[in-house]
């Protein structure tokens, strides 16, 4: 039977075909549904019996998060590069360097090709010659040291609304795909759906199935996953951040703006999409940047009563 990667070979030297971008977007996609399904079944034979009353299923929805700054505040690879880092897997520069690629990423809302070339290039050689038992057992680790604190709350239960209707609910993210399933199983979802990197009797090879599971990708790990679960699209939600995932929210019938991006924010304004946005913060800090700059020295006056409040508190 032909394998992904053979797949890939023939398409693309076809010059009818789709472009090699759209094909690793597609084969990333199906690879993604392939790991989701086969990790969702380990799991499930593991724990046939919880003792729990089934709830009655919704076969034909589902619902799909995205997970960086929606489910999870900020990146979630930045969250286990620090606990890697911290367990010395590597050095303390190379987190610094991922943290302000993400940066730059939440700054401009555009992915830079040569960041995404690096990291890629850089994860990869992490892995490599590593079994995938080992990543996936930091990830726990790394969930409950850094992640569990920084699941959004609202979106938290959003998912479990969708639970509660019998519904699937799955993460959809570039993260790879053991990861991606420790976080769906901590919260209690169905799986995830995330970037495949190869590997052979359980070891990683240091190459990737496909592509980095972004953009199109999302789109067509979603749709591959549909059509192997029974979904009507039409009655399933999809709830992102980021502009890039336009694509996949565009797939189903109720697209949701988590924490919107500024283009997002626009796309969903013009499609009536719902917009929910839980970071209270920073709205606060919107507002009260320019109320500070107008106040003056009345902004200064109170920052000052505060700090002594809080000095006289800790004494």
């Amino acid at each position: 039977m032909e394998d992904l990667q053979d797949r890939f070979t023939r398409i693309t030297r076809s010059p009818f075909g789709p472009s090699e971008e759209e094909v690793r977007a597609n084969l990333a996609g199906e690879a993604s549904a392939d790991a989701a399904l086969a990790l969702v079944d380990a799991e499930q034979a593991l724990h046939e019996d919880n003792g729990r009353p089934p709830v009655p299923r919704d076969l034909t929805a589902a619902a799909f998060f995205d997970v960086d700054n929606t489910m999870v505040q900020g990146a979630s690879i930045v969250h286990f590069a620090r606990g890697l880092a911290a367990r010395k897997y590597f050095k303390t520069s190379d987190l610094v360097d991922v943290a302000w690629k993400q940066v730059k990423f939440r700054v401009t809302g555009k992915e830079n090709t040569a960041d995404m070339a690096s990291g890629k290039e850089k994860a990869l050689s992490f892995i490599a010659g590593r079994s995938t038992a080992e990543l996936a057992a930091l990830g726990e680790e790394i969930y409950d040291e850094i992640i569990a604190d920084k699941i959004w709350p609202g979106t938290r239960a959003l998912a479990q609304m969708h639970l509660d209707a019998g519904q699937q609910v799955w993460l959809v993210t570039a993260t790879p795909v053991e990861l991606a399933q420790v976080i769906a199983k901590r919260l209690g979802l169905t799986g995830a759906l995330g970037t495949v990197a190869e590997s052979h009797d359980g070891v990683f090879t240091g190459r990737l199935v496909g592509d980095i599971l972004h953009g199109l990708g999302k789109a067509h790990a979603v749709r591959t996953l549909a059509i192997r679960e029974g979904l009507n699209l039409k009655r399933c939600t999809a709830y992102s951040d980021s502009h890039n995932d336009v694509p996949m929210l565009s797939l189903v019938g109720t697209a949701v703006a988590i924490n919107p991006d500024a283009d997002l924010r626009e796309v969903a304004k013009n499609r009536g999409w719902e917009i929910r946005d839980f970071r209270t913060g920073r709205k606060a800090a919107k507002v009260g940047v320019p109320t500070a700059l107008a106040l003056g020295a009345a902004g200064g006056a109170a920052a000052a009563v505060i700090s002594r409040r809080r000095e006289s508190k800790a004494s």
